[in-house]
């Protein structure tokens, strides 16, 4: 039999981290993004039609009165579905709000601290190409209103009734029926209806992860995340059906998502190789599966410690661990987007709504970043107020000294005054003593 997945080495193992970005794209979507900008309304048109997701006479804007009539035109057992699934998914992000709080303490001559609130607008993406994503509206959006968010915007281009309906069951103020790099750029930069934006979140193709790239300076995005990526650890002791269909399930996002299975079993691996061959028979969309398979991998180490360091290496966006001790395994796990923990635990649980966000880093980001949560749409504002003269002496000493020592005279003199005024305040609190 033919292997399905490429067979490597721990050393031949390459690594997830690739450009989000190639220079053909970003100079395409630089054009786009800087004519939204400067013409506004018009050009977010012209695109739009341009690129066929709307017809020159149809609207692009759907308000709370579309949405819900959008919703009367939706299944009843589908809209129960997207209830249940923004419920969890709000349960989970206030649980998540409720770990984050502001603070204050003391310091010398006062109180120091911060305080935690929401921006005030937010726009969200939806990748509405080859799979339209309810779950990603509901994802964005019910986060962003749970943070505390005032206006929340979605953007997909070529809306279905569905999600349109999800928006309004996510708390969506409006729907921008746009797609691509031209919805980031009018998000951003505000076209006709649709307003300035604080933050951007949201999946997308690589014109949409362009846009945001080229916004991020102007406004907050969540991360440039790219095609999706799953690592399965898994030993003799996992069920090779399972773990095959898990892989062909994060196989099948796109012809560019990439799958990684490391164990320790070379008889494990073939068992999961005849399992892939099977499922891959009967599975309706095997032509995009087939696909990203060819771009993915198996890799074989020779202990548990080996599988750790492998899935380290790679930091992916999901891993997925069937072990025998799957909790200790996870354990040594350090960078990754989302953790799934046992057999019982598979990604699609996290993709449909069971709580925590599929909005994650790729690319071998999970190093330094986390996936969209409570915290994408917070801001920290730090704040100092000084109310003891008596204490405050050596902090306005030192920040003398240091203002001179960095040649900066205006900022020395602005706390000099400071100094003054403390003793004029001292001379006053003698004699007030002297008098009683």
């Amino acid at each position: 039999m033919t292997p399905i997945l490429h067979q490597l080495s721990p050393d031949e193992l390459p690594t997830l981290r690739r450009d989000p970005v190639d220079a053909d794209t970003l100079a395409e979507t630089t054009s786009i993004v800087e004519d939204v900008r400067l013409r506004g309304e018009v050009a977010l048109r012209e695109h739009t039609v341009r690129l066929g997701d709307r017809e020159p006479d149809q609207p692009f804007i759907y308000d709370r009165d579309a949405l819900n009539d959008a919703v009367s035109r939706v299944d009843v057992d589908v809209l129960e579905l997207l209830e249940r699934t923004a419920d969890r998914i709000r349960r989970f992000a206030e649980a998540q709000r409720s770990a984050f709080s502001s603070m204050s303490c003391e310091v010398p001559g006062g109180r120091a601290g911060h305080d935690l609130v929401p921006v005030e607008r937010a726009g969200c993406y939806a990748p509405g190409g080859r799979y339209p994503l309810p779950s990603t509206i509901l994802m964005t959006a019910v986060t962003a209103r749970v943070a505390g968010v005032s206006e929340v915007l979605i953007a997909s281009p070529r809306p279905l009734p569905v999600m349109l309906a999800a928006a309004r069951i996510a708390g969506a103020d409006a729907f921008v029926a746009v797609g691509g790099a031209q919805a980031i750029a009018a998000m951003a930069h505000g076209a006709g209806p649709v307003p300035v934006c604080d933050v951007v979140v949201g999946p997308g193709n690589r014109f949409v992860t362009a846009a945001k790239q080229i916004v991020s300076g102007v406004v907050r995005i969540d991360m440039l995340a790219g095609p999706s990526e799953v690592v399965i650890v898994a030993d003799e002791t996992a069920d090779p059906v399972f773990v095959a269909a898990d892989l062909l399930a994060q196989a099948e996002h796109d012809v560019d998502a990439r799958v990684v299975l490391v164990t320790t079993s070379r008889p494990f691996l073939v068992d999961v190789e005849r399992e892939l061959g099977a499922q891959l028979a009967v599975l309706p969309n095997r032509d995009v599966v087939l696909a990203s398979l060819r771009g993915s991998y198996a890799v074989i180490s020779d202990t548990a410690e080996g599988m750790a360091d492998i899935c380290n290496r790679i930091a992916p966006e999901h891993v997925q661990v069937v072990t025998r001790c799957s909790k200790a395994m996870a354990a040594r796990l350090r960078h990754y987007g989302s953790l799934f923990i046992g057999s019982r635990s598979p990604v699609v649980l996290g993709d449909y709504g069971i709580g925590p966000n599929h909005v994650l880093p790729t690319d071998g980001t999970a190093r330094s970043f986390g996936g969209l949560s409570i915290l994408t749409f917070l801001r920290l504002r730090t704040w100092l107020e000084m109310s003891d003269p008596g204490d405050m002496a050596p902090i306005v000493e030192d920040a003398v000294r240091l203002a001179r020592m960095e040649g900066l005279e205006g900022h020395a003199r602005s706390a000099i005054l400071r100094m003054s005024e403390l003793r004029s305040r001292a001379i006053e609190a003698e004699r007030a003593h002297g008098q009683d």
